[in-house]
């Protein structure tokens, strides 16, 4: 799959730029929570994978980003959770940061 768009901040006005995304990549991972770690010159975004009863949770993805990029990043979340709420209303968190995840349903056995 290929997808072509135009930043306004990084390329003249008219250039865009191919970007490839593959069947494997398009899948996804899921992530239920993201650590966030920087210095100076980098931004380090860990996206993990917490299970129900599993008190080991695996690093699924790090992606690592510059800081003006991390925050071109942050508007552009901002924007897109803006626009989720108009459309589909406001977004609810259910726990604060500080308390553990609650999963529903029975717990596994094995």
């Amino acid at each position: 799959m290929q997808t072509s768009m135009q930043d306004s901040e990084h390329l003249p006005p008219g250039h865009h730029i191919n970007i490839e995304l593959s069947e494997e990549t398009a899948e996804g991972t899921y992530s239920n929570l993201v650590m966030i770690a920087h210095s100076s010159e980098e931004f380090i975004l860990d996206f993990i994978r917490v299970m129900p009863g599993i008190p080991k949770a695996r690093v699924k993805g790090r992606v690592i980003i510059t800081p003006p990029h991390a925050k071109r990043l942050l508007r552009a979340l901002a924007d897109n959770i803006e626009r989720y709420e108009r459309t589909h209303g406001e977004i609810i968190e259910r726990a604060a940061p500080d308390e553990p995840i609650q999963f529903g349903g029975p717990t596994a056995e094995a």
